[in-house]
This record gives C-alpha cells, sequence and structure tokens, in this order.
C-alpha cells in the first residue's frame, strides 16, 4: 500500500512538473489604472482614455479590496480561443 502512494505521488509530482513549462512559456502582460467596474467575470479599468475589460473568474487571485476607484494593476495572457483560416482567393486571371 505504501509503494502505492509513493508511485501516485509521484505520478502527480510528474505530470505537475510536465504541465509547468507551457503555463510558464505564456507571455503575461500588465495594465494599471483606476478600476471603472467590477464583476464576477470581469475588471474594468481606466488606461489612458481607454477602458480595457479584463475577464476573470474564481481562480484569478486579488490581493487587497478591489473595488471601483482604486488604482490596480492586473496582469494577464493572452490566449486564442479559435483560429478560423481563411481560404486563398484564387489568382487573378492573366491576361
Amino acid at each position: 500500500m505504501r509503494h502505492a502512494r509513493i508511485a501516485i505521488a509521484g505520478l502527480a509530482l510528474a505530470a505537475l512538473l510536465l504541465a509547468t513549462p507551457a503555463v510558464a512559456a505564456t507571455k503575461t502582460y500588465q495594465v494599471t489604472g483606476p478600476v471603472l467596474e467590477v464583476t464576477d467575470t470581469m475588471i474594468a479599468v481606466q488606461k489612458g482614455k481607454d477602458r480595457w475589460e479584463i475577464a476573470r473568474d474564481a481562480s484569478t487571485k486579488v490581493t487587497g479590496d478591489l473595488k471601483v476607484g482604486a488604482k490596480v494593476t492586473i496582469e494577464y495572457r493572452m490566449t486564442a480561443t479559435a483560429v478560423d483560416v481563411k481560404a486563398e482567393k484564387a489568382s487573378a486571371k492573366k491576361k
């Protein structure tokens, strides 16, 4: 039984180590500014003259009191959710 627990722990550790490089390789970005709006799924921040809306979920780590008017720095990643490859247009006919 002890060997089984050690094997399971080893497999879990190996899976974690194999998954970590993929997450670590994703470039992160930051935006800083005052909070305009907060919901369970989004934080809106004023960046210069633009309103930036950053999605959030239950796994988003928040440190401090997140509320409208608070100055925040949000770290985020850009991840493709879908890619639609367009067909090439037919080449122009020669005269």
